[in-house]
């Protein structure tokens, strides 16, 4: 008999909301400067680079089988406070979530996280067959509703959200909120902790997930090499979690999961500590400019830890978009992030800032 081939489709597949990455600058003869999507305004690490090149002598060869030299570099990033068996590495931060989310989700089982977010939490797990769980972070100022969260817990539950900088938001959680959070959470389930902005935080109560890491909790620490040193194109994140969650996970890792430029251009920025340097400072004084622009024409935004910002337009959403497409300037709409009506502009460098600047005081004049 006769049946349509998608009678075997899982039904949780059925295309619903598919992520979709940020534009790259069209064709244009005039400059166009990209803050869309977060990118590093510096490029990337002069070191990565280099050791990108190098490897490209062998680049006929297969890669390391595993992630261990990257892991062990990972170590003494962290000045030795991890093992490296404490540490997960994968092709972008993107993939980590998707790794995670594969070794602990059954079809049926709950995943909470709290729009306006990063999409790929509700996606990925939808892949799974997770049922999607979203507490909301808390108007006006995206706070996040931990007693909504605890209260949404149940013995479905096994993967939660958390995000500091929250992307696309900017805000982040304080150090006593996690403190409290964490104190309350069933032991039986694992907090994705996604800390990508982290270099950009400078508040005094900012924290990362690594002091609930060092006491035994259930926390991954999601990173990436995509911002702070510049590897966007790479495609290369890691998390740090215990070992007992590490050399879980470990065990659906394939061989020869990270390229050969991958690998060396990651071990090469870890090391390039002037350029993190140089980027922390250049995406600060952005945000101090950029903020006191914000103030001076009147256009409502949330104070930002990481390097970018969510505003509420002075047009609609996209009428906005477009017009600062006009001025040479690509922002983000995020009504698909959860946020709808805002918009995201990233930190560039001096250059950009200036330009954005100009292109803001046109599009709110002609409002």
């Amino acid at each position: 008999m006769k049946k349509d081939i998608d009678s075997i489709f899982k039904p949780h597949l059925v295309p619903k909301e598919v992520y979709k990455g940020g534009k790259n600058i069209p064709p244009s003869n005039k400059k166009i400067y990209k803050l869309s999507s977060n990118e590093n305004p510096l490029g990337a690490s002069p070191k990565a680079v280099a050791a990108m090149k190098a490897a490209l002598d062998n680049i006929n060869i297969y890669p390391d089988q595993t992630d261990i030299r990257l892991r062990e570099a990972l170590v003494q990033d962290f000045d030795g406070r991890l093992s490296a068996d404490q540490f997960l590495c994968g092709n972008s931060g993107s993939e980590v979530i998707d790794i995670i989310l594969r070794a602990f989700i059954n079809e049926g089982d709950e995943v909470i996280f709290s729009n306006p977010c990063f999409l790929p939490y509700s996606v990925f797990s939808r892949w799974y067959g997770a049922n999607q769980v979203d507490i909301p972070l808390l108007a006006p100022n995206y706070e996040l509703d931990v007693e909504g969260i605890l209260n949404a817990i149940n013995e479905k539950t096994k993967v939660i959200f958390l995000t500091s900088p929250n992307n696309p938001t900017g805000t982040y959680i304080p150090k006593s909120v996690m403190d409290h959070f964490m104190a309350r959470v069933p032991k039986n389930i694992v907090v994705v902790f996604d800390e990508v902005y982290r270099h950009f935080a400078d508040a005094e109560d900012y924290v990362t997930a690594l002091p609930y890491v060092l006491e035994g909790h259930n926390v991954v620490g999601l990173n990436s090499f995509s911002k702070t040193y510049g590897l966007a194109g790479q495609r290369i994140g890691y998390g740090y979690t215990t070992a007992t969650i590490a050399n879980y996970v470990r065990l659906i890792h394939k061989p020869f999961l990270l390229p050969l430029t991958s690998i060396e251009a990651a071990i090469g920025a870890l090391n390039d500590t002037e350029f993190i340097a140089e980027t922390v400072k250049t995406v600060l004084e952005g945000r101090t400019f950029i903020a006191k622009a914000f103030d001076e024409l009147g256009i409502k935004y949330w104070p930002s830890q990481a390097n970018f910002f969510i505003i509420d337009p002075p047009l609609s959403e996209m009428g906005f978009t477009d017009k600062m497409m006009e001025e040479g300037i690509m922002v983000r709409p995020v009504s698909q992030f959860g946020a709808p009506g805002k918009v995201r502009i990233t930190i560039g460098d001096a250059e950009a800032n200036e330009a954005l600047v100009q292109a803001l005081r046109k599009t709110t004049e002609s409002a």
